[in-house]
């Protein structure tokens, strides 16, 4: 069973990339009294070792990032007002009128943009450009504005997690719902010892994965992560990338990494012969922390297991409850037949 009042909690945080304190704690709190090695590494992921009920066949890391995208502070103008850069990647049209959560002491501002009664021809219908945008706090001026508030602040949206006997809602599910599968892992009896990364900074580049899968030295990788769902109005069947409703989703390629084969094929197998719900990734898109992974030492097998998601990167994701059922289910058997030897790090099956 997923715990949703627990993700309600990973949600809540703010944790954007390289500012993945808050996240980091809780996580901690949550994993050590069933972990049998947890230790920080010096750009801030948590590495875990977890014995199960027989030494593992092959080496296996399960991987999921802390971050978030977001904000960062740039400057503070003489009237107040924040000006902002996007931390990982953002659609700036979600951005206006959009509540956020300014530094550590949480402040509370919102995200304003010109008036659209002033805007003339073009102006009204393009897309603002992040010097046009700015963060409202309700500062009078600079002075005031910078007794409670300094460059490089991190800006995280303001999102309430909601939940219904179908679907969530919340910002950050990608991809705190990752780390609440490692957590749920952590905290089951394995068949087979495993390593588990909980990373940071996947959202500007997967520096925390690099570092991680150098250090564990991992012979497979399972990367559980959150994607793009696009069945919406609007996109054509062939571009949707994956539904909601369908199940985990299995990636053969993406921006950074072609997928081992085999293991993308024995995932639907798997999915099968579990009774989870299992679909392939339709798109050639994006990327996760399976792209520095699998290119780690000598290489690493690496398959990515994903949450579809609608509305990434934006205030209010939108993800299926059966879809998180799938993944936790698919997750837990792909680890035990991977690290029970089912597989050998050469690509002989």
């Amino acid at each position: 069973m997923i715990d949703y009042s627990l993700l309600k909690e990973l949600c809540a945080l703010s944790g954007i990339s390289g500012d993945e304190d808050r996240v980091r704690r809780r996580i901690l709190d949550e994993i050590r009294p069933y972990a049998d090695t947890v230790r920080v590494d010096p750009l801030g992921n948590i590495l875990v070792h977890k014995k199960g009920k027989s030494p593992a066949k092959s080496r296996l890391l399960i991987s999921a990032h802390m971050d978030e995208v977001g904000l960062m502070v740039t400057d503070i103008t003489s009237d107040g007002y924040l000006k902002f850069d996007e931390v990982g990647g953002i659609d700036r049209r979600v951005l206006p009128g959009k509540r956020v959560l300014v530094g550590d002491a949480a402040l509370d501002g919102v995200i304003g943009i010109k008036p659209i009664h002033l805007t003339e021809g073009d102006e009204e219908s393009a897309i603002p450009k992040m010097t046009e945008l700015y963060i409202d706090i309700g500062a009078s001026n600079s002075e005031e504005a910078e007794k409670l508030v300094r460059v490089g602040d991190s800006v995280s949206f303001r999102s309430d997690f909601y939940e219904n006997n179908k679907t969530i809602r919340s910002k950050a599910i990608d991809d705190r719902f990752g780390c609440l599968v490692l957590i749920g892992l952590i905290k089951s009896e394995l068949e087979y010892d495993a390593d588990f990364s909980f990373v940071v900074q996947e959202e500007v580049g997967l520096r925390g994965a690099r570092v991680a899968s150098y250090t564990t030295d991992p012979e497979f990788a399972l990367v559980v992560e959150t994607t793009t769902a696009a069945d919406v109005p609007e996109v054509e069947e062939s571009r949707r990338v994956c539904r909601l409703g369908e199940g985990a989703v299995i990636s053969v390629m993406d921006r950074h990494t072609i997928y081992d084969r085999e293991l993308v094929r024995y995932a639907l197998d798997c999915a099968a012969q579990t009774g989870a719900k299992a679909q392939y990734k339709r798109a050639v898109a994006g990327g996760n922390d399976a792209g520095a992974i699998h290119q780690s030492r000598g290489g690493v097998r690496t398959l990515a297991v994903s949450l579809p998601c609608r509305y990434l990167h934006a205030p209010n994701c939108v993800a299926d409850k059966d879809d998180c059922e799938s993944v936790m289910k698919l997750v837990a058997a792909l680890a035990e037949a991977i690290a029970g030897g089912a597989f050998t790090a050469n690509g002989d099956h």
